[in-house]
C-alpha cells in the first residue's frame, strides 16, 4: 500500500515536470501553427481584398552603371581581382580596401540609404546573393562611393 502511494507521488510528480519543461514550447509551436494557417475567406472579400492592395512595383535604378560608384573590401576573399570585375561591369570603381573584419563567410553588397536598386543591379550583375543596408559601415567610410561589396570567402 505504502509503496502503491509512493509510486503514485513519483508519478504525480514527473508529470508537474513534464509539463513544466515542455508546456510552453509546445503551446508556442501550437498557436504558431494555428496563426500560420489563413484562415478561409469567401470568395468576394478575398477579391476585395486582392483589388484593395496592389502589388508594390520594385523601384528602378536612378543611377547608370557608369555613375554608380563602388567600394570593394577584402573580407576574406581576394578584393584586387573583384576591382576589375567592377570596372569591367561599367561601374566606376572607387577604392579597394580590407574590410576591418577578416571572418566574412560570404560576399555581401551593402549600400548607403537610398541606394537600395543600384546595390541590387550591381550584386545581379556580379554573382552576390546577399544584399543589405550598411551593416558595420558608417556612410563615410564608403569614401563618397554609393555600394560597397565585402568579399567573402564564397
Amino acid at each position: 500500500m505504502v509503496a502503491s502511494l509512493v509510486a503514485a507521488v513519483e508519478l504525480l510528480l514527473i508529470l508537474v515536470l513534464a509539463v513544466a519543461l515542455f508546456g510552453q514550447p509546445l503551446l508556442d509551436w501550437a498557436q504558431g501553427a494555428a496563426e500560420s494557417t489563413p484562415a478561409k475567406k469567401s470568395e468576394p472579400a478575398a477579391a476585395a481584398e486582392q483589388r484593395v492592395q496592389p502589388p508594390a512595383a520594385p523601384a528602378a535604378p536612378q543611377l547608370a552603371r557608369t555613375e554608380t560608384s563602388v567600394l570593394v573590401l577584402n573580407g576574406n576573399g581576394v578584393a584586387a581581382s573583384t576591382g576589375e570585375l567592377v570596372r569591367g561591369k561599367g561601374y566606376v570603381l572607387a577604392a579597394v580596401g580590407n574590410a576591418a573584419r577578416t571572418d566574412y563567410r560570404r560576399s555581401v553588397v551593402m549600400y548607403r540609404p537610398g541606394y537600395a536598386p543600384e546595390a541590387a543591379r550591381f550584386a545581379r550583375d556580379v554573382g552576390v546573393k546577399l544584399v543589405s543596408p550598411l551593416d558595420g559601415l558608417r556612410p563615410k567610410d564608403l569614401m563618397g562611393a554609393h555600394v560597397a561589396v565585402v568579399i567573402g570567402a564564397s
